[in-house]
């Protein structure tokens, strides 16, 4: 069967322009989309047949061959294909949205290629360590943030004062040059401006061009208490500047609190440990032990043995964006004296004799046994 002409397909005259040729293809693949004519079966060979033509004739390389030879020409491209559907027809994402006419939506009217330069500023990250303690009781911090920000000179445009940019020959703005390999086509970066669109021949003597400068910033911030390592504040707009008028870009603090001598910490939980002499394990006994607020009293109970663990409520920390605290729990460690007074030994010689040297005890006999095997 023989191949319909281009032209007709896409109902164009031999001598329209690219946009009226596009516009032509975008209401003929809208009307015959299968999507959109789910019980036509002619649908989609009608939505490929003009995808064909459209790939031939909105490519003037392809079209003058076309128009010079008709499908013949298609006999030039590598192993005697034919022209066939280019996905490569679309250049660039806004010709589909162009396709499906969502084009107004993003600003654009019809075929309009120009590229924005409009950039979000770059996030930064800032690492900052803290105590237990300022974890624990939240803290007023002051950081200096070094960041670019925009260009006070040219407000950011790059150009000298009285100047401005213009648009690259090269690739007309768009940021991207088009280069024919046969026939495909390929996209690349300008090489003339560098994917920018613009070129400034006058630029910023105090940013060079840039639009931004490097500067430090002091901030303040506030750690709320129960942070923990890990934890990240987030400030908004205040990372780095934008391009050409973007908006500013986030500083994010993470959170590091360093460890501590005497307390490990574990959620909103603490731990630790605290000496008992001898007697206060076998006796019993009122001690004081540390909290990250002071002193607080805990009674140990007559025979308690090493590794004892007392739990003091309400004295961890705080729960992060929560209700209450955590608690401290305390491991006894019954400490065996290196040296001994003339008293000290004395006393204790006496309480050996008393003792039943002979552990009658059969569990703590038993429990030996387990252990030595």
């Amino acid at each position: 069967m023989a191949k319909r002409d281009y032209y007709e397909i896409l109902e164009v005259s031999r001598t329209a322009s690219e946009q009226e040729i596009k516009t032509a293809y975008r209401k003929l693949a809208v009307k015959f989309h299968p999507d959109k004519n789910p019980d036509d079966p002619h649908a989609e060979e009608k939505f490929k047949e003009c995808a064909e033509a459209y790939s031939v004739l909105s490519d003037a390389q392809k079209r003058a061959a076309y128009d010079r030879f008709g499908h013949a020409a298609a006999g030039a491209g590598a192993g005697g294909q034919g022209f066939g559907f280019d996905p490569n027809g679309f250049s660039n994402i806004e010709d589909i949205f162009d396709l499906f006419g969502f084009g107004d939506m993003f600003g654009r009217q019809g075929g309009g290629r120009g590229r924005s330069n409009v950039q979000r500023g770059a996030d930064l990250r800032y690492d900052l360590e803290i105590a237990l303690e300022d974890a624990a009781a939240g803290k007023d911090e002051q950081l200096r943030i070094p960041r670019l920000e925009t260009c006070e000179e040219c407000d950011g445009k790059g150009a000298e004062k009285g100047t401005s940019a213009e648009t690259c020959i090269t690739c007309q703005g768009s940021g991207q040059t088009r280069y024919q390999q046969g026939f495909f086509s390929v996209m690349r970066t300008c090489p003339n401006c560098a994917g920018k669109g613009q070129i400034i021949k006058n630029p910023c003597k105090k940013c060079r061009g840039a639009g931004r400068v490097e500067r430090e910033k002091t901030l303040d911030i506030k750690i709320p208490a129960g942070v923990e390592t890990g934890s990240r504040l987030r400030v908004t707009g205040e990372g780095e500047s934008g391009v050409n008028g973007g908006p500013a870009g986030d500083l994010f603090v993470v959170i590091h609190v360093a460890e501590h001598d005497t307390f490990e910490r574990q959620g909103a939980n603490l731990y630790s440990a605290v000496p008992v002499t001898f007697s206060q394990a076998a006796l019993g006994a009122e001690i004081s032990v540390k909290t990250l607020d002071g002193e607080e009293p805990l009674k140990i109970p007559a025979g308690t043995q090493t590794g004892t663990v007392f739990r003091v409520k309400n004295q961890g920390m705080p729960v992060l964006g929560g209700r209450g605290k955590g608690d401290l729990f305390v491991a006894a460690t019954v400490i065996t004296p290196k040296t001994l007074t003339k008293e000290q030994r004395k006393l204790l010689e006496q309480l050996a004799e008393i003792e039943d040297v002979e552990f009658q005890d059969q569990s703590f006999i038993d429990k030996v046994r387990n252990i030595f095997g």
